[in-house]
């Protein structure tokens, strides 16, 4: 069986994304290693233990080949990753608290309802629960 054991997220910043993936969104550091010259790698996954065997990994997102991607997709519009929750509403509400800028409130899509949030590092991030 093969099974998803990490993906990766292009960011502006690597530790300003994640100060916001921990300490805003509530994922858990898994790795975070200085590799000199001032470059990180850090990877976080779902809090509480939770998919322990799935990590989102904060990737630099300079270089000739991220930056033409990173510009394009925000410029469509689209969420690099799609996270989801038990109650969009309240972690909505929750985030908002917490200063997240929203660029799509709460609505429904077919049968999941979602939320866009930006993520301060360059990226739109999606928000889903499954209707009941």
């Amino acid at each position: 069986m093969i099974k998803v054991a990490m993906t990766s997220v292009y960011v502006d910043d690597v530790a300003k994304a994640h100060a916001f993936y921990t300490g805003v969104l509530g994922f858990e550091t898994r790795t975070r290693a200085d590799l000199g010259d001032g470059t990180l790698f850090v990877t976080v996954g779902a809090g509480e233990g939770a998919q322990r065997d799935l990590e989102l990994l904060l990737e630099p997102g300079q270089g000739p080949i991220a930056e033409p991607y990173r510009r394009a997709v925000r410029e469509a519009g689209l969420p690099v990753i799609v996270f989801s929750v038990t109650d969009l509403r309240a972690e909505y509400e929750r985030l908002r608290g917490e200063g997240v800028n929203f660029v799509q409130e709460p609505q429904e899509q077919g049968p999941i309802l979602t939320a866009v949030l930006d993520d301060t590092v360059g990226n739109l991030v999606q928000l889903a629960q499954p209707k009941d």
